[in-house]
């Protein structure tokens, strides 16, 4: 029923739900703005690491079922997988998805649906079908036309872990909605081609505020335990102990603290929640603040510890927004790193195995160097262990001795 689709951003979520519909013999057109993805994509090549996402992509270009281009051609469906950053008042950015929605409007014809994937604030996809219904004022779209519009207009969240997206696409339940009982119907049949979780209906607000509680849900965890690490360290308690023995309770589980909270999701979604609704989004408001202050606290205990050495070297292990995977979005690592170096404290020896390359925010400081784990532990007078990837576990208890060691993420204990 679809025979072919058209993803709008080949970026971590998009690239993958191309390559599941493609392996699954729908014919996909993916469109990106960055030409080198689309020249990597149509090599059957994949711009970033993802597990088992390059067999896929390379599969489905060999067998002519994925494609690349610069802009959208004429589809069945039209999956809209754009960023959806923020404004520097903690508001969505909404341009990538409106963008998305002029370049799609110009090939839509009466049968077509369209689906935003983008983590929004609510009433985004209400929104993106009015963007749409301004542009082609021939057809009709669900806001005005509930009943049987000319164009399907739906929302379908993804919530996949990094490192395992190729497997939780496929067999998490997915959330469809639409902007009418029609449009999320029509968006099940598409999503039922590569999804072997259960596809569950609702409205497309509903969906929205869903899938932000989803991960203001874990920020709010996050925030208790970097809140209780803090405490632990003012009352003089080892807070890994304490979590270990509050945990032993049946009905407890607190999380284990960390440098900080990354990543395009967790860091990002709370506040569309607390934009959305200022005054009764006050739990959430305070949980992002606690995890947004949290590099800043251990930036501090970094460098009043460095200032023990006369030129210290501060080894920094690990940039990534989380374990084994090479992606820095909303970083804390990479903050903390960044302002280490605009504040000139030391040297900076920086180990982390899923880059090649320094990013360009720290190599044009000129004071961090790419090195490998045993270099930079070797030479480090301050070891500050950042992401808790697997290639930091082999590092031994006595390659440690007489150094000063912060492992936020009790990779060592």
């Amino acid at each position: 029923m679809f025979p072919t689709v058209c993803v709008i951003g080949l970026g971590y979520i998009g690239l993958p739900t191309a390559a599941a519909l493609a392996t699954n013999g729908i014919n996909v057109i993916g469109v990106d703005v960055n030409s080198v993805t689309v020249d990597l994509v149509n090599a059957g090549r994949v711009p970033f690491v993802e597990p088992d996402l390059a067999a896929a992509v390379s599969g489905a270009v060999a067998t002519g079922r994925l494609r690349a281009t610069a802009v959208p051609e004429a589809a069945d469906a039209f999956i809209i997988a754009v960023p959806t950053p923020l404004h520097e008042d903690r508001t969505a950015d909404l341009s990538y998805v409106r963008t998305a929605a002029a370049s799609v409007a110009g090939v839509l014809k009466t049968g077509d649906l369209v689906v935003l994937e983008s983590t929004s604030p609510p009433g985004t996809t209400v929104e993106l079908s009015q963007w749409l219904g301004k542009s082609r004022p021939d057809l009709t779209f669900p806001h005005e036309t509930p009943a049987v519009p000319d164009i399907r207009v739906a929302y379908c969240p993804e919530r996949v872990l990094p490192g395992r997206t190729m497997i939780e696409i496929v067999t998490n339940d997915r959330v469809v909605a639409g902007v009418s009982e029609g449009c999320a119907l029509r968006a099940r049949e598409l999503y039922e081609v590569f999804t072997r979780g259960e596809c569950l209906l609702t409205d497309a607000t509903t969906a929205e505020i869903a899938k932000l509680s989803e991960n203001a849900f874990r920020d709010v965890n996050i925030a208790f335990a970097n809140e209780l690490s803090i405490l632990c360290d003012q009352l003089g308690a080892d807070v890994a102990d304490v979590i270990d023995l509050a945990n032993r309770h049946p009905r407890v589980d607190i999380l284990r603290p960390g440098p900080g909270v990354g990543g395009h999701c967790i860091a990002v979604d709370p506040w569309f929640i607390v934009s959305a609704a200022p005054e009764q989004a006050r739990l959430i408001r305070l949980a992002r603040e606690v995890n947004d202050d949290r590099p800043n606290h251990l930036l501090g205990e970094v460098i009043h510890t460095a200032g023990r050495f006369k030129d210290p070297v501060i080894a920094c292990l690990g940039l990534a927004f989380k374990a084994n995977i090479d992606d820095l979005r909303e970083s804390p690592a990479l903050h903390i790193v960044r302002q280490l170096a605009d504040r000139q404290v030391g040297q900076l020896l920086v180990a982390e195995p899923h880059i090649q390359a320094l990013p360009e925010s720290l190599a044009r400081t000129g004071r961090v160097e790419l090195v490998d784990v045993t270099t930079a532990v070797r030479d480090a007078d301050v070891i500050v262990l950042l992401v808790d990837h697997d290639a930091f576990r082999g590092v031994k208890r006595t390659a440690l001795r007489g150094k000063a060691v912060f492992d936020t993420r009790s990779l060592w204990r």
